[in-house]
């Protein structure tokens, strides 16, 4: 299913839904930060995705990067909270979302790369290659702040 960000745009389509989503922030012993390029709009990405009845959001969040990467992880922090209504996904099925997600700071435990339905590419990316990506600004956002590593989580 495509989808279309919208982020601070007046001209937005309103949300009709709301739904709980992980992301996480994770770099290898290099500094490297796990990233994919979503089939969905083409754009790279921090793994994450929506959270399933039945499970935590650190399960989730651990979920969503084995199924979109094939890197297992484990969840040590939050680096933020983001719920901003300024920014809407519009779905192709008439869906329009706001924002509402948490991203965690994880460690790769194991694993290889496998693309999915939902990752078109997997990759490790320096911080230095990070602004010569296709990136949306609320995942550069994510990125800015995981990168400062502040103490308290941020959150909207």
């Amino acid at each position: 299913m495509a989808r279309v960000d919208y982020y601070n745009d007046p001209n937005a389509p309103k949300a009709n839904s709301i739904a709980v989503a992980v992301s996480a922030f994770i770099q290898d012993d290099e500094g490297r930060i796990l990233m994919i390029r979503r089939t969905d709009n083409d754009l790279y990405s921090i793994p994450g995705g929506q959270l399933e009845l039945g499970e935590t959001l650190a399960q989730a969040a651990v979920r969503e990067v084995r199924e979109e990467t094939g890197i297992e992880c484990e969840v040590t922090g939050v680096i933020g909270l983001y719920s901003n209504p300024n920014h809407v996904i519009a779905y192709d099925d008439g869906e329009v979302r706001q924002e509402f997600s948490i991203c965690f700071r994880a460690t790769p435990v194991g694993g290889e790369f496998q693309t999915s339905n939902e990752s078109k590419e997997v990759l490790w990316v320096s911080t230095s290659k990070i602004s010569g990506l296709k990136i949306h600004e609320s995942i550069r956002l994510r990125l800015r702040h995981a990168l400062a590593m502040q103490v308290s989580p941020y959150f909207t």
